[in-house]
């Protein structure tokens, strides 16, 4: 049967979908609506993700995943189901083998319902792989070899830092400081600043489009729409990219230590290694203005982001079932 091996990113702000000889096939908001009276869920995807703040209240659009790990296994569970029928099919004639990419600071609770839910969506065998070496595959480093590689996944719920080497993983750390927390600070400037509250879908807006960790060449400008705190009333602002540089600092600076302490604790020919070879980033997160830049002045050490960054985890969990198709498992 073709198609039987599925690679699968479960991310916090999203799902990615990699199937073996067709690529990534599916990226869907890992957002699920469901009506609280009758229990049945209304909408997966991206039909959820825009009724984000916009529902009665009878339903509730809510992530299942919070910072990288199930926080809802039941609704979870049928979200990947769904995911993986829209992928290659209700009419599979065999089920498929499935590798599923999990943060490196996963307890083996969260292992196991990670695992569970899997087998429960329907895999015939199911493979538990780590983001920050799924992220290495599927940015293009050879992690077979004997020197050292530095990633750093930034997704929405967690930034995993690791040094790999060997396939293994040499140093890591896991922080909850990702994505949704750009988002998070932006609603508290707006809301500090000018007393104006913002939805989530909106701060995401002002990061994609303005968003900055590090000052740009030329200043450019968004207008804001939220409810202003002191009237009730809707209103309008414009804001600027240095505000959000001001906004951002904090999670950061977070992400910054994190990496400065993976390699205060890196061995000293890998951190010679890393030196050379520089600092890989991948993850939606990564694609935020200025990071490069950021964590370059910060560390000395070249920051580049992966070619596909946002699918480099998805990608990588998929060859790593091809790896375990053709050698059998065990050696990444």
């Amino acid at each position: 049967m073709p198609y039987s091996d599925i690679g699968i990113d479960l991310g916090t702000a999203s799902v990615l979908v990699y199937i073996r000889g067709r690529g990534v096939v599916l990226k869907e908001p890992s957002v699920v609506a469901f009506d609280s009276e009758t229990n049945k869920i209304r909408a997966i995807g991206e039909d959820a993700r825009l009724m984000l703040g916009r529902t009665p209240d009878n339903i509730v659009a809510i992530r299942p995943l919070r910072q990288g790990v199930i926080s809802d296994y039941t609704v979870t569970e049928k979200m990947m189901k769904h995911f993986i029928e829209k992928a290659i099919g209700r009419r599979a004639f065999r089920k498929p083998r499935i590798a599923v990419c999990v943060p490196s600071g996963v307890t083996e609770v969260e292992r196991k319902a990670v695992e569970d839910a899997t087998y429960q969506a329907g895999a015939r065998e199911v493979y538990i792989i780590e983001e920050p070496i799924a992220a290495a595959i599927g940015a293009g480093i050879d992690i077979s070899r004997p020197c050292g590689n530095m990633v750093v996944d930034i997704g929405g719920g967690t930034t995993d830092i690791a040094v790999i080497s060997l396939g293994s993983t040499v140093v890591s750390t896991s922080i909850k400081i990702a994505g949704d927390d750009f988002d998070d600070a932006l609603v508290r400037y707006m809301r500090k600043k000018y007393n104006l509250l913002v939805g989530e879908r909106t701060a995401e807006d002002i990061k994609i489009r303005i968003g900055s960790c590090y000052p740009r060449p030329e200043v450019e400008y968004m207008d804001v729409r939220g409810r202003n705190l002191v009237t009730g009333l809707p209103r309008t602002l414009q804001i600027s990219t240095e505000e959000t540089i001001e906004a951002l600092r904090e999670p950061c600076n977070q992400i910054v230590e994190a990496i400065h302490s993976v390699l205060e604790r890196t061995p000293p020919e890998l951190a010679a290694d890393i030196a050379d070879r520089g600092i890989v980033l991948t993850g939606g997160g990564a694609l935020l203005h200025g990071l490069e830049e950021l964590i370059t002045s910060r560390t000395g050490i070249n920051t580049v982001t992966a070619e596909d960054s946002m699918t480099a985890v998805a990608i990588g969990t998929g060859k790593y079932v091809e790896f375990i198709s053709s050698h059998g498992f065990g050696e990444y």
